[in-house]
């Protein structure tokens, strides 16, 4: 049976891309002809603090605003992850951010800005010593199914294959492949209606953004395809 309600919070450090993810989410949401709500929230994530977005795409008409469980919960920091521990069911799809990298070295007046090289230290896993270390991976003991824990190397995979700027757009299609709530053309139409003032004039980052949404995609489906070989 298909799901006809979704659920989904993501967070992260100020300069993740968090709030963008959200926004996406819904218009693409609205253009497919569904129902959809998205609540940024904003505090000191400028500064280095979480940012937090929380979208619901449904079928029929959607009530409360606010809701208590998540379908899909996306922490893309240990602080995320931290926080957002309470929204998790057993049936919860868990996206972490699994790159074992230092964190950058940055002024602190270019913390917020929406760009890998210029946000907060925590905002990506980090590499203590030769030990890489995973810290959004959820601690055992929240009952949450395996098989619905995804870790993604999305900040590696922007840093390597495309530039650090799209890390957030390879997370939002991991988010569209796990729930299929959304088609990926109907994503990459939403992405451009919100960017495409910004894009327009550089076709090049504007072809980085539609392939690292690909990407981010690809990487769950590929992973969903070796969990049935198992």
């Amino acid at each position: 049976m298909t799901k006809n309600h979704w659920r989904i919070v993501v967070a992260g450090e100020g300069g993740q891309g968090v709030q963008l993810i959200g926004e996406i989410l819904a218009e693409s949401a609205y253009r497919a002809g569904r129902e959809a709500i998205y609540i940024p929230n904003f505090g000191v994530e400028q500064r280095g603090g979480v940012s937090m977005a929380m979208v619901q795409i449904a079928d029929q008409p959607l009530g409360a605003p606010k809701f208590e469980q998540a379908d899909i919960l996306v922490p893309l920091s240990q602080r995320a992850m931290k926080r957002t521990q309470g929204f998790i069911k057993q049936e919860t799809f868990y996206i972490y951010e699994a790159s074992a990298l230092e964190p950058p070295h940055l002024h602190d007046e270019t913390i917020g800005l929406q760009a890998w090289e210029t946000v907060a230290p925590e905002a990506f896993s980090l590499a203590v010593g030769n030990q890489p270390q995973d810290p959004n991976q959820p601690p055992a003991g929240l009952g949450l199914m395996p098989s619905r824990v995804i870790g993604i190397p999305a900040a590696t995979i922007a840093q390597a294959e495309f530039r650090p700027k799209v890390f957030n757009m390879i997370i939002l299609g991991a988010i569209v492949a796990v729930s299929n709530v959304l088609s990926l053309d109907m994503v990459k139409e939403g992405l451009l209606a919100k960017l495409g003032d910004k894009l327009q004039h550089d076709p090049e980052v504007k072809e980085l953004n539609l392939r690292a949404l690909a990407r981010g995609a690809a990487y769950v489906a590929d992973r969903a395809g070796e969990e049935v070989r198992k």
